[in-house]
């Protein structure tokens, strides 16, 4: 068998591909950035083209970098930006519109007609999700509704459906020439189409939206013995490697976290927040505004369940310090700029650029920064951001509490955040509990890796990926129980401030 597994990392402000060795560890990566278009307020677009020739470009000189070819690959495992949205015609393989990202607000009417005629119920019942604007289901009534000529294509089965994992796959294997048509369940969990318990396409959720069924990648398990497909020859890896793992990037994490036991949680920053808990597998439904969701399913076996807790906006408010403050000039800066005061000075940055999510799910909400004063500087104001991370996770891992009963001993933490060590040692301080960071901190492209590499047996079992995670460094909380309840009643009053902004129909 070949000696090494690649995987693609579909993210929302970048594509890598990375290759990885039997223990896990990172053998070459390439990473390109692509634009965020942003045509008006709360939309949030990318180029589908775009991400495809950034997925061709960076394979190209990963492998280059390795000195690899497709030979050397026995699988490769996609993980991707997840309810982001897309629209093509099969036959000419043209996107009918830009990719609606996952934080764009523009269905925010769509969401709250849902809740108001008793359809939302039905969502939260056999979805497992509240109606927000963040999930695809929305996303692609708008396009049947405003780009012209989509919902005759569709209704002709013309038009089809992915998210960015879907549209890459296609590509792969063919395109417009026999590419195949998929997803995987964790995928499929956040669109509001499918239901938790037979993992299929339901009707009656289709029927809320006017989607035609035929619009809908076929869903298949998260690793598979029986690939996907096969890369083609005249393809990015120039030969013909299995696809055989599909995960939602942040079920990647989970797996690439080993976090494979019910009760274990990871935590990953990256342009927002996402904190999983694996549940096992019966899905635990939540009372305190968290998503029921698909951890994973790995071949035959039952699928395993998360609650999940989703942030709109936490690395991306220190890429707002960058681009829109420009009070630092990248984001390692944030914290060294942060680290020039001793405490926030009063400061609570709420970055609800596109609402809230978990737990509140508001549109209605904006970003606010409360508490200045002229004492205020730049430097609380990084500090604020950093902190506005942590306060967002605590809120989640607090409703994860209620919903689980499961008290956490230690936070496993991975993503570009967790580089900055002023945000994790606060992470530490304000939930009061240990946060640990693994050796590979690239854990979703590695748990897209581990999923596509079980599959062909590339690895045995999950044992044996547990004894590829090792603890890179470990924070302790330092704080006293009273700064802690202090600094969070601060935070969920500056929250208060924010709601009611927006006038939402």
């Amino acid at each position: 068998m070949a000696d090494y597994v690649g995987a693609i990392d579909q993210g929302t402000t970048s594509t890598r591909f990375m290759i990885f060795d039997h223990g896990g560890n990172e053998i070459a990566r390439h990473q390109l950035e692509h634009e965020q278009i942003l045509p008006q307020a709360g939309w949030v677009e990318h180029n589908p083209t775009e991400i495809w020739e950034r997925t061709r470009a960076v394979i190209q000189t990963a492998l280059n970098k390795a000195n690899l070819t497709s030979a050397d690959l026995a699988a490769l495992g996609i993980t991707n930006q997840r309810e982001t949205s897309l629209v093509w015609n099969k036959r000419t393989g043209r996107p009918y519109y830009n990719a609606i990202v996952w934080q764009d607000t523009r269905t925010d009417r769509i969401a709250a007609a849902l809740d108001r005629d008793g359809r939302g119920d039905v969502i939260r019942r056999k979805a497992g999700l509240p109606p927000a604007t963040y999930f695809s289901g929305g996303k692609i009534q708008w396009i049947l509704e405003n780009v012209e000529g989509v919902a005759e294509a569709a209704e002709a089965g013309d038009a089809i459906f992915g998210t960015t994992d879907t549209w890459i796959v296609w590509n792969l294997t063919g395109g417009t020439d026999g590419g195949v048509h998929v997803t995987d369940p964790t995928n499929a969990s956040r669109t509001m189409l499918m239901d938790l318990e037979t993992l299929d396409w339901d009707d009656e959720l289709l029927s809320f939206f006017g989607i035609p069924r035929a619009m809908l990648p076929e869903i298949k398990p998260s690793s598979t013995p029986e690939p996907y497909g096969m890369t083609r020859a005249d393809g990015p890896l120039g030969g013909e490697v299995p696809i055989s793992g599909i995960l939602g990037d942040q079920q990647a994490a989970t797996v690439g976290q080993v976090c494979f036991s019910p009760g274990e949680a990871k935590n990953t920053y990256g342009t927002g927040n996402f904190l999983l808990l694996n549940t096992g597998t019966e899905p635990v439904r939540s009372k305190n505004g968290l998503l029921t969701t698909v951890c994973y399913q790995f071949g035959s076996d039952k699928p395993v369940y998360a609650l999940e807790g989703s942030i709109a906006v936490t690395g991306s408010a220190v890429q707002w310090l960058r681009d829109q403050l420009g009070i630092i000039s990248g984001a390692s800066q944030s914290e060294s700029l942060a680290r020039q005061v001793e405490d926030n000075g009063g400061v609570y940055f709420v970055p609800a650029f596109s609402g809230l999510f978990a737990p509140y799910w508001r549109s209605d909400a904006r970003g606010a920064i409360v508490g200045l004063s002229r004492f205020n500087t730049n430097a609380h104001l990084a500090r604020a951001t950093l902190e506005s991370i942590c306060y967002q996770t605590r809120d989640v891992v607090e409703a994860m509490r209620q919903d689980s009963g499961v008290t956490l001993d230690v936070l496993r933490v991975d993503g570009g955040v967790t580089a900055n060590e002023l945000c994790m040692q606060l992470q530490a301080d304000i939930l009061g509990v240990p946060v640990s960071k693994p050796v590979v901190a690239e854990t979703t492209a590695l748990g897209a890796a581990y999923a596509a590499g079980l599959a062909v047996g590339f690895w045995k079992n999950t044992d044996e990926l547990k004894q590829n995670w090792n603890e890179d460094k470990r924070w302790q909380p330092e704080w006293t129980d009273e700064q802690r309840e202090t600094g969070y009643a601060g935070w969920k009053k500056a929250v208060s401030r924010t709601l009611d902004w927006v006038d939402v129909p």
